[in-house]
């Protein structure tokens, strides 16, 4: 878990026809319901427009904004950020993917993300996160303007951070919140140090439309039992210094625990936040916890191939997935 000004920063921060190299993006907003309150966050699409500079600052995309998709039967991939993080905080990822004819879809947290805070050190949003996950793929399956385009038995997640918490709770895992004392050694004020005193209520299920997990330096409040029931293949990224409440150890202790051995990488030279999407100078300005890397660690090489094997990981798990 970290501190509130460090998640103000993070905010700030092969199918059957498809165009490969050009990604349309859009914004969507899926409407709260009886499982939860609206979600805000953006799709990345195949499409036959030529991209141009968006200005998000401090990012700019390189997309066609609105533009028509292109394809059928196209995999999708949800995206859950880390603690008080946003749906652009993997925009380089999602990008990737887009250009390899997946739809990719991320949203902001509700109470855990850069603009809204309120639930971010309480244990409301280890239930609630996984349940938005689900919500998500409901909505892009069915409501969605191009959700008849989505290949709806062709589904991947990929989770960062407590996103990667969240991932892992959506293939099957049972968290122990319990296990999350260890946060409370130098924080015993946070409400969710409280809360795991008392009656927890029950964790959403497992979603089994999701078909494979790309788990990126997680969170990790599980026991070995907890996570003998995840069945979908994944994908595990430890970084070689951790941080923020992950550390390798932690990853390694997962890996070690999961029933089928992951497909996994531990990268040399990184912190935590090197996951992120590289920064540009006004983000690295502003907030040099989360862009500047340990000495001699190259972001934006690093993401090239990071970027590379997490696409080559969907395509094989889910373009099988397709059908004709």
């Amino acid at each position: 878990m970290n501190r509130l000004c460090l998640s103000l920063a993070a905010g700030l921060l092969a199918v059957s026809s498809w165009s490969a190299g050009a990604a349309g993006f859009a914004w969507i907003s899926v409407p709260a319901d009886a499982e939860g309150p609206a979600l805000q966050g953006a799709v990345w699409y195949p499409s036959a427009t030529p991209p141009a500079a968006l200005a998000l600052p401090p990012f700019t995309l390189n997309v066609a904004k609105d533009a028509p998709l292109q394809g059928d039967h196209l995999p999708l991939v949800v995206i859950s950020h880390g603690t008080g993080g946003s749906a652009l905080g993997h925009q380089d990822t999602a990008m990737a993917l887009a250009d390899a004819g997946f739809v990719v879809a991320a949203i902001n947290h509700p109470g855990d993300n850069f603009a809204d805070l309120s639930q971010q050190m309480h244990v409301a949003p280890f239930i609630s996160r996984p349940r938005d996950m689900s919500r998500l793929i409901s909505w892009m399956t069915h409501t969605w303007p191009g959700a008849a385009h989505i290949n709806d038995q062709a589904i991947g997640l990929f989770g960062f951070s407590r996103g990667g918490y969240t991932g892992l709770v959506s293939i099957g895992a049972v968290p122990d919140l319990k296990l999350g004392q260890r946060f409370c050694v130098n924080q015993a004020d946070l409400p969710f140090c409280t809360e795991i005193k008392g009656p927890l209520p029950p964790f959403p299920p497992a979603d089994p439309r999701i078909k494979a997990a790309v788990i990126v330096d997680p969170l990790s409040v599980f026991s070995a039992a907890g996570l003998s029931k995840v069945s979908v293949p994944v994908q595990l990224w430890a970084s070689e210094y951790g941080g923020d409440g992950v550390t390798p150890e932690s990853v390694a202790a997962i890996r070690k625990a999961l029933p089928h051995e992951p497909e996994f990488y531990s990268v040399a030279g990184s912190g935590h936040f090197s996951f992120l999407t590289p920064c540009p100078a006004q983000l690295t300005a502003n907030a040099p916890e989360l862009c500047k890397d340990h000495p001699g660690f190259d972001r934006v090489a690093f993401h090239q191939r990071f970027n590379n094997q997490v696409t080559a990981f969907m395509r094989a798990h889910l373009v099988g997935s397709v059908t004709p």
